[in-house]
């Protein structure tokens, strides 16, 4: 099974249906949004991706409430199981107990995964581009005994995407 998370889009919606088309490129079969829409135009672009989503509210996304009940948008955090994978999403990293097999979060623009207790630690780093010249997004590739995690990013100003790939046996 194969996810794309992402998180941090803020207003950057050509970015994030960007970051969408190449987490697609990779037959993911859900997306995970960590929080930072900010405005309705994200959360279309997940509903239109063809794919089931779930995404949390960041700090950033009061403006949002108004229209959460047309979208997959939750407070955080939120827990929830595909398959037989337990997964706690949230935007702040506030709640970075190993409570699930899986823990996202976002809010602070860095690309980071560890692999702790058993517990995988993932944050997809931006796709907004604030704080560096990159989009970033995340496929994590769920199989019995491993994760296998691919940060894509790409350049602004380039038109290639470069990834980098970790390994964890679980």
């Amino acid at each position: 099974m194969r996810l794309g998370i992402l998180s941090d889009s803020h207003t950057k919606v050509e970015y994030q249906k960007e970051a969408i088309t190449r987490l697609k490129e990779f037959d993911i079969s859900y997306l995970i949004h960590a929080g930072d829409l900010c405005v309705e135009e994200n959360l279309e672009a997940l509903e239109n991706s063809g794919l089931p989503y779930i995404s949390v509210f960041g700090n950033n996304d009061y403006s949002l409430l108004g229209v959460a009940h047309k979208y997959n948008i939750k407070k955080e955090p939120y827990y929830f199981k595909i398959k037989d994978t337990t997964f706690k999403l949230m935007h702040l990293p506030f709640y970075m107990s190993g409570d699930s097999d899986i823990v996202i979060s976002g809010h602070t623009h860095i690309f980071e995964q560890e692999f702790i207790n058993e517990t995988l630690f993932i944050n997809p780093g931006e796709v907004c581009a604030r704080e560096k010249p990159l989009i970033e997004c995340v496929v994590l590739e769920i199989k019995e005994n491993k994760y296998i995690i691919t940060y894509n990013y790409k350049d602004i100003n380039l038109d290639k995407w470069e990834t980098k790939k970790f390994e964890y046996e679980k």
